[in-house]
């Protein structure tokens, strides 16, 4: 009954949904879209899926290659079904690159090249991890943010909240100002820094108004 699954098989499915896993918790930890379980499951796939078609290639007959060459644009798919387009942003390209590479490393796996593999998804965590966290210092990467501002309906909000962002040079989207009850609300989106988020949040802060500052999922 289970003439077909063998330690060696066994011991790759396992470590692709390991690599998998690992990549997907740093995801995870970021609030991505793709997570744990989503990033596991494709690198098990993958491997799965390229186990199976140099299996079944030698025991019928066929091509070593025809099923897992399908793997490359069936991703493809999941990875255009994570990056989306909202107010005049593109948001998810980095998920939707690291599910390909993913895919990459399941397939790794599932062909026997564990220490590749292992490598690859080292140098994934290092790029994701340590040049995301020297990017975010730097100040070499932006992310969409929506900002709002509460004050009391009388404050004279709106003209110096836009002096302030004209002021970093930052352009700004999606003004709206509404107020509900004795209280004032204006809101934003804009594309920032880290630094610059946190210039923003400081001037705010001497208008008297309470600031809230909230990323949108990328």
């Amino acid at each position: 009954m289970l003439h077909d699954l063998n330690s060696y098989i066994l011991l790759r499915l396992v470590l692709a949904a390991f690599l998998g896993g690992l990549i997907g918790l740093e995801r995870q930890l970021r609030r991505k879209p793709a997570g744990i379980r989503t990033n596991m499951f494709i690198c098990f796939g993958a491997a799965l899926f390229t186990v199976i078609s140099y299996e079944m290639a030698g025991t019928v007959g066929g091509d070593h290659t025809r099923i897992a060459a399908q793997i490359i644009p069936g991703i493809g798919f999941i990875g255009a079904g994570v990056v989306m387009r909202d107010r005049g942003s593109v948001l998810g390209i980095t998920s939707a690159a690291t599910i390909f590479v993913v895919a990459s490393v399941g397939m790794a796996v599932g062909a026997g090249m564990l220490a590749t593999a292992i490598f690859a998804t080292l140098m994934v965590l290092v790029a994701l991890v340590a040049l995301g966290y020297l990017e975010d210092r730097l100040g070499l990467q932006t992310r969409l943010m929506t900002f709002q501002l509460i004050a009391a309906a009388n404050a004279d909000l709106l003209v110096p909240a836009h002096r302030i962002v004209e002021g970093e040079k930052i352009e700004a989207r999606r003004w709206q100002t509404q107020q509900i009850g004795d209280e004032l609300f204006v809101d934003f989106d804009a594309e920032v820094s880290y630094h610059q988020e946190r210039e923003l949040l400081s001037k705010f802060a001497a208008l008297n108004a309470k600031v809230e500052a909230r990323p949108m999922r990328a």
